[in-house]
């Protein structure tokens, strides 16, 4: 479920990856409330994921967006995909993301696939461990995603020329 937000910002791809369902017992029956969760991306290195509850499905989407927005992460790239191998954590959830050569695609499954795809990596693979649910998911590739450097960034922090 892929396509363009609106709102001024075309450029921006947005995927809903889950829509959560809860029912409360009431007096006349049940209540039904709705949780979604987006992920965000402009394809260029920026990157973020949102989750929006609501009584409707609509306004719950738009929250998990308007929530994407603010949390957007800066992710490096290098010639189309990442420049180490990381893993992140989070809850349950093990993801390794390892870069691959041109031509590979993205070899991952469909939480850890939406933000790759959303943060314009072309070339990847990737493997998730334990947990399969997207939420935990999500959270670790961020995570992984937050530990990435450049060459640059590692020579500038360290105050040495690698060679």
């Amino acid at each position: 479920m892929s396509n363009q937000s609106g709102g001024g910002q075309s450029d921006l791809i947005d995927r809903v990856l889950k829509i959560k369902r809860c029912a409360a017992v009431v007096k006349g029956g049940r209540r039904f409330s709705f949780a979604a969760l987006v992920v965000v991306g402009d394809g260029k290195g920026r990157v973020g994921y949102g989750y929006g509850k609501a009584n409707e499905v609509p306004p719950s989407v738009s929250k998990a967006q308007k929530g994407a927005n603010r949390a957007m992460i800066n992710v490096p790239l290098l010639n189309g995909t990442i420049p180490h191998a990381v893993t992140g954590r989070f809850g349950a959830a093990h993801v390794l993301l390892m870069p691959a050569s041109p031509g590979t695609g993205i070899i991952a499954g469909q939480a850890v696939r939406a933000v790759c795809e959303a943060v314009g990596i072309q070339d990847i693979l990737t493997k998730s461990f334990r947990s399969n649910n997207p939420t935990v998911l999500i959270k670790a590739t961020f995570d992984a995603l937050a530990q990435l450097r450049t060459r640059e960034d590692v020579e500038r922090l360290r105050g040495v020329k690698l060679s």
